[in-house]
């Protein structure tokens, strides 16, 4: 069986850094992720604005769930923004069901 991949293509501008991701967010790829906005909020000049550009996403199970809402929080402490942007329907209707999408930024597509 082939390992799902997640890939993120990063694009900076110089207030905010969006994510472009495609593929699978999952107990398997959520550790990446994670560690990519983390490094962001870390930096001596955070961006006040992340953007996680969801386009490409096939798939998000409870654990990517969860850690989309843990990055959010984390970036609120950090003073800045965590946005996902261009959200399928599948992954809308999860949030709905999980009560998750209060907890999370949803702009519209730009």
């Amino acid at each position: 069986m082939e390992r799902p991949e997640l890939s993120i293509a990063v694009e900076r501008a110089p207030d905010e850094v969006v994510f472009h991701l495609a593929g699978e967010i999952d107990v398997l790829t959520v550790a990446k992720l994670s560690a990519m906005v983390n490094e962001t909020l870390l930096e001596p000049e955070p961006p006040s604005r992340i953007v996680l550009d969801m386009s490409g996403v096939t798939f998000c199970d409870s654990q990517g769930l969860g850690t989309l809402v843990v990055l959010s929080r984390k970036a609120q402490h950090a003073r800045a923004v965590l946005a996902l942007t261009n959200v399928g329907d599948f992954l809308l209707r999860v949030l709905d069901i999980t009560g998750l999408r209060s907890a999370l930024m949803i702009s519209s597509s730009t």
